[in-house]
């Protein structure tokens, strides 16, 4: 794996505004959670904050979304402008305030904008949106019928929290470090597709975990700060870093399971014997799974496997019941039966029950499920580089296991 530099543009940067509330009695209560945090929070921030490059790549994260209101605020005095980059006000640090739309605007307490944008005046101040801290600035847009908030933050610095929610931030260096990665790599690749969108990512499993500043720790900050700028590319572009928690053994060829073949998703062999979730079982009574899975109204007698991934995920399945058969997807079964992954089996269990008086039997059939690792399968498995690195493989031989023919890039920042 060679390393190389490339050059990424930083993003024109947002304008936006905000609007000021009373306090109600829950923000007040929520005031004095920020000052009791805020304390713990300054020495998490003082160690993670080691000089940035001239212009940091930032990303978008949309926090709230189509929301009636938004409660936001600042650890620090922060300023608030409109939707000409001009500043227009400044609110208190510790105070809260509530964003609301008005005749198509975002309404903050005197202020009125298209949009609002609410930046810390201290570096290492931080914004409240919604429920949590974050970093970065905020940005308030109107969408719909509400108002979405958007986090705009250093990539890096939104990569200290999503190792937190992705991975546990006390797990081996190496293993973190992949996952940093991968997860820069994920996020300036959705990037590269939402150049026309007001964010980026969201901040959940249909992107990344991001809660904010509440995931951060000292494991996460070194591993971020130690591969700072560095993602996965393939013949000079970006690749989809695709991950998840577990494989079962093995990880699959990415056009087994999605649509789209690519060269560097690849099935390779899992190091994730020791993951919680490598083998896992669930039951269900026949009556419970009939109606689950809901084929042509009958009751469900078997289900057949036609066929499967390299990684032995189920592709198509048939599900035979007393009023006719009906092929079904892998990933459709695992979600009507809320299964960790589609790699499973599915065994019909007869039994004979006797009654309470000891005479009289009846038959029931129950159903058991016996599945392997969580998630789709693609990419680079959390478990499998735990493992790997509980081995003594460091972090590029974890990356370069995972996401084939690869090279591992160094971003650089326009100044």
């Amino acid at each position: 794996m060679t390393t190389r530099s490339l050059i990424l543009w930083p993003r024109a940067t947002a304008k936006a505004k905000l609007t000021k509330a009373k306090l109600s009695q829950s923000q007040l209560i929520t005031k004095l959670t920020w000052a009791a945090n805020i304390a713990a929070l300054s020495g998490l921030l003082a160690f993670a904050s080691p000089a940035m490059a001239k212009g940091p790549v930032e990303i978008r994260v949309a926090i709230k979304r189509n929301a009636a209101e938004i409660n936001i605020g600042s650890s620090v005095d922060a300023i608030v402008q409109n939707s000409a980059g001009k500043t227009i006000g400044e609110i208190k640090g510790m105070n809260g305030f509530v964003a609301s739309r008005q005749n198509g605007q975002v309404a903050l307490d005197q202020w009125r904008s298209g949009v609002i944008t609410v930046q810390p005046k201290d570096a290492n101040g931080v914004v409240w949106i919604g429920d949590r801290w974050y970093r970065g600035r905020v940005v308030i847009v109107p969408t719909g019928d509400g108002l979405t908030a958007v986090n705009w933050v250093d990539v890096e610095q939104y990569l200290y929290s999503v190792l937190g929610g992705e991975m546990n931030g006390s797990w081996h260096q190496e293993a973190l470090k992949a996952q940093a990665v991968a997860a820069r790599t994920y996020a300036l690749h959705k990037q590269e597709k939402s150049r026309n969108s007001i964010y980026d990512v969201v901040d959940t499993t249909s992107s990344q975990v991001y809660r904010g500043i509440q995931d951060e720790s000292t494991g996460t900050q070194l591993a971020v700060n130690a591969t700072k700028g560095q993602v996965l590319t393939y013949n000079n572009r970006l690749i989809l870093a695709a991950f998840h928690s577990s494989a079962g053994g093995q990880t699959d060829n990415v056009e087994e399971v999605w649509v789209q073949p690519l060269p560097y998703l690849r099935s390779v062999p899992d190091f994730d014997q020791d993951a919680p979730v490598f083998r896992w079982d669930k039951s269900f009574s026949q009556a419970e799974i009939s109606s689950l899975i809901g084929c042509k109204g009958g009751t469900v007698q078997s289900f057949v496997p036609v066929s499967r991934t390299t990684g032995q995920r189920v592709k198509l399945m048939d599900v035979k019941t007393n009023r006719g058969t009906c092929r079904m997807e892998g990933e459709a079964i695992q979600a009507k039966l809320k299964l960790r992954s589609s790699k499973f089996n599915i065994i019909a269990q007869p039994q004979t029950v006797t009654a309470a008086d000891g005479k009289s039997t009846s038959k029931i059939m129950n159903f058991g499920v016996s599945g392997s690792g969580f998630g789709h399968g693609l990419g680079l498995s959390q478990y499998g580089a735990l493992g790997m690195a509980k081995k003594g493989y460091n972090y590029q031989q974890i990356v370069a296991h995972y996401y084939v023919n690869t090279q591992l890039t160094v971003i650089a920042p326009a100044s």
